[in-house]
């Protein structure tokens, strides 16, 4: 699924990616896609890596899960379990939530909540653009 870049600059959009800590070669998943998910996040995680992030129908092992989640999405716990499934050995799945005061928000004692009953442990959270904010979650050290 190739990424519109449209009016994107390439170099905001690289440093904007470099946030996630994914380097070349790594496969990344993209979920939940929609057309409010962040352009210059999308265009620098796909120019880091070298090629275009694959879908939910990618049938293979991925390192990377980019999980775009909003409070009307449905259920996060079910959402995370899913993420997991396809999720590599030490893979990191980056949940792309809308900031506070975004239509769409989930509140952060949600995801707090939802991650570990996921089997998932919540790390750091980061802005990814002006509406989203990331949040890496991982399956704990004694899981891995």
């Amino acid at each position: 699924m190739s990424v519109d870049t449209g009016s994107v600059d390439p170099e905001e959009a690289r440093r904007m990616a470099s946030a996630l800590h994914i380097e070349p070669g790594l496969t990344v998943q993209e979920l939940n896609w929609d057309a409010d998910a962040e352009p210059a996040l999308r265009v620098g995680i796909e120019a880091i890596v070298g090629t275009d992030m694959v879908d939910e129908d990618f049938d293979d092992v991925v390192d990377v899960v980019v999980m775009w989640w909003r409070d009307d999405d449905g259920d996060l716990v079910d959402g995370l379990v899913d993420a997991i499934g396809p999720l590599a050995d030490h893979g990191v799945i980056w949940l792309m939530t809308p900031k506070p005061g975004r239509d769409g928000h989930i509140e952060s004692e949600d995801i707090a909540d939802a991650a570990p009953t996921a089997g998932l442990q919540q790390t750091s959270t980061i802005s990814a653009g002006s509406d989203w904010q990331g949040t890496r979650l991982v399956a704990p050290r004694s899981k891995r």
